[in-house]
């Protein structure tokens, strides 16, 4: 029987691929690779014919599970739902633990992000947040407290 190997990565097309990999990048991720993406491979995978991407593959500092960031130069993007909530069908956010909650808030407030919620407490074990990033991404960072 087949099974899965291993969990790779999280897609994420975006608009402004410069300003959500440097939101990225400061939350710790490191940039894998950048590069254009083209041709019967990718017309086959996706089904949209004559399509070119640029794509930013960032990883966390372990090697673990990556976000790739795809910017696509034709055809044009459709707009999706940048204010879209929790309960909205379909990928709902990306979570990262963090070492300091309350210091990656701060910084993501003083570049203009802010908090969806608040900061929650989960059985005395883990706090988390969700932040409103680059593009209405929905980022879940969480810091475990026991």
């Amino acid at each position: 029987m087949s099974r899965i190997v291993r969990f790779d990565h999280v897609g994420v097309t975006v608009q402004d691929l410069d300003h959500v990999t440097a939101f990225f990048v400061g939350l710790g991720l490191e940039v894998e690779g950048r590069m254009f993406v083209e041709g019967e491979f990718i017309d086959t995978v996706i089904a949209i014919p004559d399509s070119r991407t640029e794509i930013v593959m960032l990883r966390t500092p372990d090697g673990g599970t990556g976000v790739e960031l795809s910017s696509f130069v034709r055809p044009d993007p459709e707009p999706g739902s940048p204010a879209a909530m929790a309960n909205e069908l379909g990928l709902r956010s990306l979570s990262f633990e963090v070492d300091d909650l309350q210091a990656h808030v701060d910084r993501l407030a003083a570049q203009g992000y802010g908090l969806i919620g608040g900061i929650g407490q989960y059985e005395g074990s883990w706090r988390m947040a969700y932040v409103r990033g680059p593009e209405g991404i929905i980022v879940a960072l969480a810091e475990r407290i026991n």
